[in-house]
């Protein structure tokens, strides 16, 4: 069975004390309507698994989906939209800044940003937050179909070449209408979860050798 096809929904919280104490997790962020939901359901083959709101924006709760093995997805509120009171925004962007910069159990961050509009100022703000942290960012250019192949193209080494000179960060092209990039960020996520796994079981072994 692939990674995302065992996704579960787990539980939701709408405050960081909420957030669970135990297991690995992987967040899934992104402008509202960039496609994030969409794309978590693709992944895991699910047309409903993750909600995909009429009215973006609206959702603004921390979604916890279950991988098993102690192992989580966790979907993060979308961001940057117009119609949400600015005090909502504000608090919501404080927040998803903690969060990023302080979960120890956050392994990883897959950024959402639709293929037609990549690299805004929100996005380039998240990936400030996040990059201190020294943990991988894989960028998901969403909507892909929505462009040509000489424009596909184009987009990636454009995303591509401004992080060139940064190891941790990853770029893929990805279309939940054409169920196009799915075993890529299997890859790349399931090898997030596989190296922090190895480094976990690795540690008792070196303390009992002192």
């Amino acid at each position: 069975m692939s990674l995302f096809t065992s996704l579960r929904f787990l539980t939701t919280v709408n405050d960081l004390r909420q957030l669970p104490q135990e297991g690995i997790e992987v967040a899934f962020a992104g402008r509202s309507n960039a496609g994030k939901s969409s794309a978590i359901n693709t992944l895991a083959n699910h047309t409903r698994l993750a909600f995909v709101s009429k009215t973006p924006g609206r959702t603004q709760h921390i979604n916890y989906f279950d991988f098993g093995n102690e192992r989580r997805l966790v979907d993060l509120p979308g961001y940057g939209y117009a119609e949400v009171p600015a005090a909502v925004r504000a608090h919501w962007e404080k927040l998803l800044s903690y969060y990023l910069m302080t979960r120890t159990n956050l392994i990883g961050l897959v950024l959402i940003m639709d293929a037609r509009r990549p690299l805004t100022e929100l996005d380039r703000r998240m990936i400030d937050w996040f990059r201190p942290t020294g943990k991988p960012i894989h960028c998901l250019l969403t909507k892909a179909d929505k462009l040509t192949h000489q424009e596909q193209i184009k987009t990636l080494r454009a995303v591509e070449t401004e992080f060139a000179e940064d190891s941790m960060i990853t770029v893929q092209l990805f279309s939940s209408l054409k169920k196009k990039g799915v075993e890529k960020v299997e890859e790349i996520v399931g090898g997030w979860f596989d190296a922090v796994s190895y480094e976990m079981e690795e540690e008792p072994q070196m303390d009992s050798e002192k």
